[in-house]
């Protein structure tokens, strides 16, 4: 029997369903690949079609709740500004994965993986896309690789302080932010300015 593209992606929906659900029941180290198959009533062995391990479900789930965020569209916000709302905004979104966050800092967005896996590029580019807009609405010229590298550095140490910001509504995550973005935007500036010579 032939599967089509739409069964794979509904099978594939039904999947991360089971693991949103099972994952926020039970949390992520008590769900196993076989209670996730058992929940979207498919064979543990084709979960592992669909993803090789149970982080890659994680990143798929993280990285659809990013690619619901779009940029702002306040043209008065200064970059730090609509920088802080994009973040913030995808912090709201990642909030049923927050304590889930660890073990994706510590695999798919870890800088030290071998190779990132589909999900976590996805996740990444993502992300990185929507800050692209808004540098261009900002009339800011494109990143450079290592521009990059160091907003996604700065990003991913903002998720790894709020999976454990116990402060009220997580208010010390958002003044890390603040500050950080601040930081960076200042960087950012002063990569546009010619270096003086001594």
């Amino acid at each position: 029997m032939r599967v089509t593209l739409q069964t794979k992606s509904a099978t594939r929906q039904r999947i991360l369903q089971a693991a949103r659900r099972l994952f926020a029941d039970n949390g992520f180290d008590s769900t196993t690949t076989r209670d996730i198959a058992i929940a979207a009533q498919i064979a543990t062995g084709t979960l592992f079609n669909y993803f090789p391990t149970k982080e890659d479900v994680l990143a798929s789930l993280a990285a659809e709740a990013i690619a619901q965020v779009d940029a702002p569209t306040d043209a008065a916000a200064s970059l730090a500004e609509a920088l802080f709302a994009l973040i913030a905004t995808g912090l709201r979104k990642l909030k049923p994965f927050r304590k889930h966050l660890p073990v994706l800092l510590e695999t798919a967005l870890s800088p030290l993986a071998k190779a990132p896996d589909e999900a976590a590029a996805s996740l990444r580019t993502a992300h990185l896309e929507a800050v692209a807009k808004l540098l261009a609405a900002h009339a800011h010229a494109p990143l450079s690789p290592t521009t990059l590298q160091l907003f996604w550095t700065l990003y991913t140490g903002v998720l790894a302080f709020w999976a454990s910001d116990n402060s009220p509504k997580q208010e010390d995550t958002l003044a890390l932010l603040d500050d950080s973005l601040d930081m960076f935007v200042a960087w950012l500036r002063a990569q546009g300015r010619p270096q003086r010579r001594n």
